[in-house]
């Protein structure tokens, strides 16, 4: 099965019910539209040249339809991060993946000040040259069976490219990830086998589709289940995905630790009583967080773990299978092992290395990069680049990147281990993040960016001085009242680290 062909038959199904409430046009958008309107943009889509094609929109029925009707007539479509770098993240993708069209959208463009790039054609311009034909076309292709409707749209393999996703950046250059339709419904069978979903779930749909959490779990996830999603296209205005909460009932809200951290800022107690599971990824969730969380919602937040080459969903936490830290049990068909980080023989239960992850949910590869692909994928095996622990009782641990490791003066130090012990001394509601830096005698020294002012630096580096070696102590402690974000919701280390060098020659 391909995911545009299952959407089709779930479309069928589920009619008249309401697939995205979207914040964006203030419509609410049936199934049955939803599945009119992928056809009437497969048309016109089809007529664009090449495989791929770039999808640069918040997340909203815009974006997912685009989506859908990219895959439906064969295309790929690339999806490009707007958040941060739009101009620049739109030419080095069409560059990367060697393609011209881009659908944008004129609102966002605006927006976010950026200049048209040569290629994109804007979503308000396709819709404004529809005619009747054109819909009555679709309308009537609608009325006809689920089987027949996935006759007339592409037919391919589960092992053919669903998507083009780039890496963070976070650390290095973006590389471009192929994730089969394969890849995704993995997740897709393997989270209702841990997680008891609903017919009249409402998912919360406030992370942007170029990244795979959003793709997955906020877009293909329910709406392969026929669960209504209430589409934000800013994840990052608090208030009103808290007040959307209430409003619609959200049931299961999806999020990376920061955007959780804005919603316990904006929100009064009973305002998430209708969120039945509140899951958070992509970073890690702080003891703060949990508890203040469990203090003002009596909610648990149940942290899970994946990449964008895994599509992204590896371990998970779930009630009655929780370890508040940890970061969950790998899914089923998941096979999860650590390796020594030099020899790479397999470690034993609570012995630390590298997390190595084999299963359908494995990327295809990166596009045009067969040596970092096969670097990072031996005998099935994707190397994760992250350092962990699997505990006798099959839970994951997360320890930190290994690029998140420094030397110094022969020893490793896990920049992780330090933002963990820092950030219990400082005030609840303050991000904290610790990089490296050059340093003349030693080659590297820490230090740490925090965003509250009001605290004492010194007693601070005597308290972590009590827990830590002295050389992982950090030597300074930066303000820095806005943490550079990735679009994403994680920290940009390579923007923290820019900021605290510059702080470090001043």
């Amino acid at each position: 099965m391909l995911l545009h062909q299952d959407f089709i038959s779930v479309a069928k199904q589920h009619g008249n019910k309401i697939a995205i409430y979207d914040q964006a046009t203030d419509k609410e958008i049936s199934y049955n539209k939803m599945l009119i309107v992928s056809l009437i943009l497969s048309k016109k889509f089809s007529k664009y040249k090449g495989k791929y094609l770039g999808i640069m929109i918040p997340t909203s029925a815009g974006c997912m339809l685009s989506t859908i009707a990219a895959l439906m007539c064969g295309k790929i479509p690339v999806m490009i991060n707007y958040a941060t770098g739009a101009r620049e993240n739109a030419i080095y993708a069409q560059e990367k993946c060697s393609f011209q069209t881009i659908i944008t959208s004129k609102k966002l463009l605006e927006k976010i000040k950026v200049e048209p790039v040569e290629g994109m054609i804007f979503l308000e311009d396709i819709v404004e040259s529809l005619s009747i034909f054109d819909k009555l076309g679709a309308a009537i292709k609608s009325k006809f069976s689920a089987s027949a409707i996935q006759s007339f749209v592409h037919k391919g393999s589960e092992e053919d490219d669903a998507v083009i996703l780039f890496t963070s950046g976070s650390e290095k250059e973006p590389k471009a990830v192929q994730l089969s339709h394969k890849n995704i419904f993995h997740n897709l069978y393997a989270i209702p086998k841990v997680i008891d979903v609903k017919d009249d779930d409402v998912f919360g749909g406030t992370l942007p589709l170029f990244h795979v959490f959003g793709l997955t779990a906020t877009f293909w996830f329910p709406l392969t289940q026929g669960l209504s999603i209430v589409a934000h296209a800013n994840p990052l205005d608090f208030k009103a995905i808290c007040t959307s909460i209430k409003k619609y009932k959200i049931s299961i809200l999806i999020g990376t630790p920061a955007f959780y951290f804005g919603y316990l800022k904006k929100s009064k107690p009973g305002d998430f009583k209708s969120i039945r599971y509140a899951l958070a990824g992509a970073d890690k969730v702080t003891d703060q967080l949990r508890k203040a969380f469990k203090e003002k919602h009596d909610l648990e937040i149940l942290e899970g773990y994946g990449t964008t080459e895994t599509s992204p969903v590896i371990s998970l936490n779930v009630p009655g299978a929780n370890k508040p830290g940890s970061i969950g049990k790998p899914l089923p068909g998941v096979r999860v092992k650590i390796v020594d980080r030099e020899t790479g023989k397999e470690l034993s239960t609570n012995k630390e290395g590298k997390i190595l992850v084999k299963g359908d949910l494995v990327m295809t590869g990166y596009l045009g990069d067969l040596e970092e692909t096969s670097l990072r994928i031996r005998d099935g095996w994707y190397d994760t680049g992250d350092i962990g622990v699997l505990d006798k009782d099959g839970f994951l641990w997360h320890k930190g990147r290994l690029r998140r490791f420094v030397k110094i003066g022969g020893e490793m130090i896990s920049l992780v281990r330090v933002e963990n012990i820092l950030e219990k001394l400082l005030p609840d509601e303050s991000v904290c993040c610790v990089v490296d830096v050059p340093n003349p005698k030693k080659g590297a020294e820490i230090v740490a960016a925090v965003t509250t002012k009001e605290i004492n630096k010194k007693q601070i580096q005597k308290q972590l001085a009590k827990e830590l070696p002295a050389i992982a102590v950090p030597k300074e402690i930066y303000v820095i009242e806005d943490i550079p974000m990735m679009g994403s919701g994680k920290v940009n280390f390579r923007e923290v680290e820019k900021i605290c060098r510059e702080k470090q020659n001043h």
